[in-house]
């Protein structure tokens, strides 16, 4: 009997082509862009990468087909213990892998950390903390037995400023958030776990993600977003940290929810195969993102290697892949060499992080109840165990809440401050606001973090984890005041208008206002928040608030607790506000990291990691929140190019209320004497040659009789709606899949060269065979050294973050860009020297024509100084 896989995967395949369009309803002026094809075989001489490459080899070459196809297929959604697992291969002493979130601490974990956020360590432009802060998360997600760690995140880059989870990720300016992807993907894998970057790419919106959040709050879509981009865009902007990702050594990338040019972005063969797997030369593997995948040979062969959690729907037992994939490869829809390639590239990861096979940790944890017994197949209610064992995992002597403290107050912006600052022992500290104090659910009550309650110390949906405990500012500031013999009296409630105006207009009174904004995944709606902010206001009347205690105390000092910037402008330059500062999410230590800095026990020296405007429309783009392509896809334009954030307003010549890069400090500094050294390095040659041809460690090694791929009964139960790689019946094909369509060879459907195994040619942006994955080597050459010298000229010890920008000189480019950093201590009266490397990557822009980096020949001006509008310095580069 020949096999013939089923209609259910070859349909689809057709969207797998750039150029698919949704069939209803829809525009006729859609973008789309050109499949990509083969999906790129992993290199065995992938710098970095070799030892693991060979560990896989030898593992894959071992498995059999259910075994391999067990290895990409995820178990169902509440299959198991984590939210995401693949299937085991007890023959090879393999245990499931565990997927969990998230990138600030082990969701749904216990007796685990809430670390500040993404955003929040962006803004302490300290390399060192990004990484140390990514060693502790990643030690805590292996001490759970956790194999991938889901984060951390670069998509959304923050497009637009109420982008609902800007503040899982770092900044809208791809430089700063290349140096704090890749430091923090350096530490997870250094404590021994897999990093995860995501969500790859242009994932810049919450609203039209999914179909299925969409359509019950009144939308009647189709299909998700497609997020629209050019090409230059996309290189110098979107894909930038994920190319630093990638050098860094990520293990694991996931591909997200919308559609990019009309392709779904987990079956985007122009993304996942041109984009990452060939011209940066990522060796790990690309999993999918919750249900993102849509189809089954169609993602497979445009680079998708591991389904999650592997169930179509929620649940359901359902897969594109499990039984479907074991079928493609038996009758050639699937080559098998793709298969093959899929383990590998699952299995290197693995290896490259130190793990062993017959040396595991084991699942501690559960992610669907904190009892300590119940099902270990949450969804099927069956397997009833231990299924919790409550492991401590936040360093000892509660290493990693110090940490937590350290980095929240470090990554504390002081953006203004008129002599109020530091307190040194005041007499009456007024506290006002709901942020100041505790929920009355307490800090879990909200599933997933899914409500405003309280002082807001992370935002909600699944980048979140559970708090073992959080310290409010009132309770850091009770416990100082009772050191300093502080009177302090707080009104936890913003309404509470007459009992605010009685407390601060007492006399000596210091009002400390703490007042937030806060927003999420999707999935959840707060307050009509449908996961993106509504507008920048803050919430909980808190404008309001701060204008009504200003206009009687003049000696107001505002903290502000956010996921990005809010509007100020109608009284961040009232006399009586004193004092502002943003704490970002700082995560469970939040008290007492805010408590530091107002008391100067850290002297702040941390910057905003975006751009704080005026009003809504300084910022350029927006976010698409009304339907305009019937129901089909909503198109989301990405028209405003590179421009985002700061580059938008130098752009437009806008004057931001803070800008990009600004913070001070409670010294003063002064910046001198740069310098330019040129260095010399050899003209960039693009890369040439082909690959191997596509290996295959075990060809032919498989019956093509369907009674060998019965599910082995009598070897284990069989567990409702947990997929398998097995059939359930020798009738047909098309019985054993579970399918009524009946489809037809891989000749017919798939795309040109789709299943090509021959040598392939290499990107001429992208490594050689030898080089280091992340793109051309010749990228990170170093053409310039430019150095300054920064002297503490204050009273008080600080650290200080000069900053290199680089203005192009071109028509089309920014007036200037970020492209270097540091942050140093700085003695009083001490000189101490800034320097930083321009490489041939930083100097160059993205040339559509030849589609790789060039230099241009516009004359490039270097500037050094505090913040993207304060450049102290310039020179002209050679």
């Amino acid at each position: 009997m020949k096999l013939r896989t089923t209609l259910c995967f070859l349909l689809p395949i057709v969207k797998s082509a750039l150029s698919y369009k949704t069939q209803l309803h829809q525009r006729d002026d859609l973008a789309s862009s050109p499949p990509y094809y083969p999906s790129p075989w992993m290199n065995p001489k992938a710098l970095g990468w070799e030892e693991a490459y060979k560990q896989a080899k030898d593992f894959v070459s071992q498995l059999t087909l259910p075994e391999k196809v067990n290895l990409t297929t995820g178990t169902g959604w509440q299959g198991e213990q984590c939210v995401g697992q693949v299937g085991s291969i007890p023959r090879m002493n393999l245990s499931a892998l565990c997927m969990q979130d998230s990138p600030l601490g082990v969701r749904f974990g216990d007796y685990s950390s809430a670390f500040s956020s993404g955003q929040t360590i962006a803004a302490s432009f300290d390399r060192d903390l990004m990484r140390r802060r990514g060693e502790a998360i990643g030690a805590e997600h292996r001490g759970k037995g956790v194999t991938v760690m889901l984060g951390p995140v670069a998509g959304p880059i923050g497009r637009t400023p109420d982008g609902g989870r800007n503040w899982e990720g770092f900044s809208p300016d791809p430089w700063l958030t290349g140096e704090a992807i890749a430091h923090t993907i350096v530490g997870v894998q250094n404590a021994g776990v897999v990093a995860c970057a995501k969500h790859y790419i242009a994932n810049e919106q919450e609203h039209f993600r999914q179909v299925g959040e969409s359509q019950p709050r009144g939308y009647n879509i189709t299909e998700s977003m497609s997020s629209n981009i050019d090409d230059k865009t996309m290189h110098e902007l979107y894909l930038w940290p994920f190319a630093d990702a990638v050098r860094a050594g990520v293990g694991s990338v996931m591909c997200s929810y919308n559609q990019v040019n009309n392709s779904y972005a987990c079956q985007n063969s122009k993304l996942l195969n041109g984009l990452l797997k060939s011209e940066l030369g990522f060796q790990g593997f690309v999993m999918s993102d919750w249900q993102a995948q849509h189809t089954g040979v169609a993602s497979a062969v445009a680079g998708l290697d591991m389904s999650m959690p592997g169930d179509t729907e929620f649940s359901s037992g359902k897969s594109f892949w499990g039984t479907n994939l074991t079928l493609a490869v038996l009758n050639g829809t699937l080559p098998e060499y793709r298969l093959d390639d899929m383990a590998m590239r699952i299995m290197a990861a693995f290896f490259k992080v130190g793990f062993k096979v017959n040396e595991q940790p084991k699942i501690n944890f559960d992610s669907w109840t904190l009892d300590t017994f119940g099902p270990l197949y949450y969804s099927a209610n069956e397997g009833h165990q231990q299924i919790n064992w409550h492991v401590d995992v936040r360093g000892e002597n509660g290493e990693h809440g110090k940490l937590i403290r350290e980095s929240a107050a470090k990554s504390t912006v002081l953006l203004k401050n008129e002599g109020a600052l530091p307190l040194k022992k005041p007499k009456f500290l007024a506290v006002i606001g709901e942020d100041a104090g505790p929920s009355g659910w307490g800090p879990n009550g909200c599933d997933d973090r899914g409500c405003n309650a309280g002082t807001l110390a992370m935002g909600w949906g699944s980048g979140t984890a559970n708090f073992p405990y959080l310290i409010t500012p009132l309770d850091a500031l009770n416990f100082r005041a009772a050191d300093d013999g502080t009177r302090v009296e707080a009104v936890l409630n913003n309404s509470a208008t007459t009992q605010i105006e009685k407390l601060v207009a007492q006399e000596s009174a210091t009002a400390l206002v703490f007042v937030n904004a806060n927003s999420g995944e999707g999935y959840i709606d707060v307050d009509g928040n449908e996961g993106d902010r509504k507008n920048l206001t803050l919430w909980a009347n808190g404008d309001e608030l701060i204008k009504n205690v200003s206009s009687i105390c003049n000696n107001t000092i505002v903290i502000i607790h956010s996921v990005g910037p809010t509007l100020v402008t109608d009284w961040y330059n009232s006399p009586n506000v004193t004092a502002i500062l943003w704490a970002g999410l700082p995560g469970e230590e939040s008290g007492r990291s805010i408590v530091d800095v107002l008391y100067g026990d850290v002297n702040p020296a941390a910057r905003t990691p975006f751009t704080w405007g005026g009003k809504q429309e300084d910022y350029g783009a927006e976010i698409l929140s009304e339907l305009n392509n019937g129901e089909g896809a909503p198109q989301l334009e990405f028209s405003e190019g590179v421009f985002i954030d700061y580059r938008y307003f130098d752009k437009k010549n806008i004057t931001p209320i803070y800008e990009f890069g600004f913070g001070l400090s409670y010294t003063t500094f002064e910046y001198s004497d740069i310098a330019i050294e040129k260095q010399e390095v050899g003209n960039y040659t693009p890369t040439t040659g082909e690959t191997a041809e596509a290996p295959t460690f075990n060809p032919g090694n498989f019956s093509t009789d369907l009674a060998d791929y019965l599910f082995p009964n009598g070897s284990f139960p069989y567990i409702s709606r947990y997929i398998y790689p097995y059939v359930n019946t020798t009738a047909s094909a098309a019985e054993a899949s579970q399918d009524p369509f009946y489809g037809s060879t891989a000749e017919e459907f798939l795309p040109s060269n789709a299943i090509a195994s021959s040598p392939q040619p290499l990107e001429p942006a992208g490594p050689g065979l030898s080089d280091e994955p992340g793109g051309n080597p010749q990228l990170w050459d170093v053409l310039y050294t430019v150095s300054a010298k920064i002297t503490n000229t204050g009273d008080l010890k600080g650290d200080e973050v000069p900053q290199l920008y680089v203005s192009f000189g071109g028509p089309d480019d920014p007036p200037v860009v970020l492209r270097g950093f540091d942050r140093l201590a700085v003695e009083p009266g001490q000189t101490v020297e800034f320097r930083a490397n321009l490489t041939r990557r930083d100097l160059s822009n993205w040339d559509t024509e030849s589609q790789n980096w060039v230099v241009r020949d516009h004359v490039k001006t270097v500037y050094v100084g505090p913040s993207s509008r304060k450049l102290t310095l310039k020179a002209t580069l050679d």
